[in-house]
């Protein structure tokens, strides 16, 4: 057997469990300030929080650490484990009387911005809990695009060494992390300050417009309200959400690089291209579809369809409308776009369109080389030569993804639910989307429903999703723990 270091581990989980807990004041501050009793559960939860995170802090403590390869595929899945369960404890002990089980869907929902939801009547929770909700999404997609650019890169999951950049180019993980962390937390910060503003001038109110800017810009999709943006019903107001979830949806290193002058960074990127290319045609397609078969008027297919096809490509989740009422190729397009996602280095979700890009180079080679046997082609990407190792990572990605869909549909059709809402449930959580499809879990429905055991495999299916299946599987290879 292996004998690891986990102090370097310990260290950094304390440092996220406090940070976890000085986000617990603000939600506690506004129960208290709202006079619900709430506040004290908050409390509670901080100390208690605060506690084991400076514990772990001050027993680990050392003048130096460095994160091996080995230490940082247990760190990544630690880590989201540990914050989720933290996350969950206000849930259990707030007033809405929830179960462990709905407790932890919530926070797991949360923390990895998939926005599924086990509350009804949301508009009647307290508001430090709906608040709450927000910015355990928030805090994830940071997490989210933190993880993609610095850890990824390093374990060279699905393909995700094409993005290695300076903080990822050896195994010292830990001080390039942060320096990467800064300059994206103060650009995701001032994009999630400035939609909020937006929202605002769309005559949101200013605790909804908080909240649903966090939800946005980590494209997490956690509602004030149980119906949504439907709540709303105003064209401004959905097309700030379209605007900051596309943005959201888009690498966060490449802002980083405009902001040092590099402009062109973002126009210049095939995987941007190819992301913004996949929305307008489906959104297109969505318009014709509902103007030729459902007598949608234009305005109106214009405005159900960019938002609803934004909303689910990018992993977002939020809803103005019915899509599962609007026929069978309406459905079968969400279906495809909740398994294709954003762009790595966002906050979104799905395989990712890298992915697709470096299959489809992969394939036209192989192609060409059944027409020219004795020819050399090589696939590409961004210009760049794919080497063998990309290409093989990438395909064991698919395969990957697929056998654990497979899995996790399979596995939630045997404990009770129908073909529909198995199918699309397997999906939504390993795609970390939010709404699936059908009368239960669909865009108008919500997951209080489903039995435990279903809840219990689609925790499993988010954080899987949201770790990009190896970081967590590769756990539970015999090997890992072999010198």
């Amino acid at each position: 057997m292996l004998f690891m270091d986990i102090r370097p581990l310990l260290y950094i989980i304390g440092i996220f469990l406090s940070i976890l807990a000085v986000a617990m004041v603000i939600p506690m501050m506004v129960d208290f300030a709202t006079g619900n009793e709430d506040w004290k559960v908050f409390m509670l939860c901080m100390i208690m929080t605060a506690f084991f995170g400076g514990a772990l802090i001050l027993s680990n403590k050392a003048d130096k650490f460095q994160i091996s390869v080995r230490q940082a595929f247990m760190l990544t899945t630690l880590s989201w484990l540990t914050l989720a369960v933290a996350a969950a404890a206000p849930f259990a002990l707030s007033g809405l009387n929830l179960s462990l089980t709905d407790s932890l869907f919530e926070a797991v929902s949360g923390i990895t911005t998939t926005g599924s939801t086990i509350l009804t009547d949301i508009e009647k929770a307290p508001p430090g809990i709906l608040l709450w909700r927000a910015i355990l999404q928030w805090l994830g997609g940071i997490g989210i695009i933190v993880m993609a650019l610095s850890v990824l890169p390093l374990l060279k999951v699905g393909g995700m060494q094409l993005f290695q950049t300076e903080s990822s180019e050896s195994e010292k993980v830990l001080p390039r992390a942060a320096q990467l962390s800064a300059s994206i937390g103060i650009i995701y910060l001032l994009l999630t300050i400035i939609c909020m503003l937006a929202y605002q001038f769309t005559g949101m109110g200013s605790f909804d417009a908080w909240a649903h800017a966090m939800t946005t810009i980590a494209t997490g999709g956690f509602s004030t309200f149980d119906s949504s943006f439907s709540h709303y019903d105003q064209a401004g107001t959905e097309m700030v959400a379209i605007v900051f979830m596309l943005l959201g949806g888009l690498p966060f290193i490449l802002y980083v690089k405009a902001l040092r002058g590099n402009f062109t960074a973002l126009f210049k990127d095939s995987q941007v291209r190819a992301f913004l290319s996949i929305v307008a045609l489906s959104i297109v397609t969505m318009v014709l579809y509902l103007m030729l078969q459902n007598g949608v008027s234009m305005g109106e297919a214009w405005r159900r369809a960019s938002f609803n096809v934004v909303s689910i490509v990018t992993g977002t989740g939020y809803t103005n409308g019915d899509y599962g009422a609007w026929g069978g190729f309406a459905v079968s397009l969400i279906f495809f776009l909740m398994l294709a996602g954003g762009c790595a280095g966002s906050t979104t979700c799905g395989i990712k369109i890298f992915r697709f890009q470096v299959l489809y180079a992969v394939t036209i080679a192989q192609l060409k080389q059944l027409i020219h046997p004795h020819g050399v082609f090589t696939p590409h990407y961004n210009g760049h030569a794919l080497s063998p190792s990309i290409a093989g990572s990438v395909m064991s990605f698919f395969f990957v993804y697929m056998l654990c869909f497979a899995a996790l549909a399979v596995g939630l059709s045997f404990v009770g639910l129908d073909f529909i809402t198995a199918m699309s449930g397997a999906l939504t959580s390993i795609s970390n989307v939010g709404p699936g499809l059908g009368d239960t879990i669909g865009p108008m429905g919500t997951f209080a429903p489903l039995p435990d055991a279903a809840k219990w495999l689609m925790c499993l299916g988010m954080f899987l999703g949201r770790l990009e299946l190896f970081t967590v599987l590769v756990l539970f290879v015999p090997n890992f723990w072999r010198k």
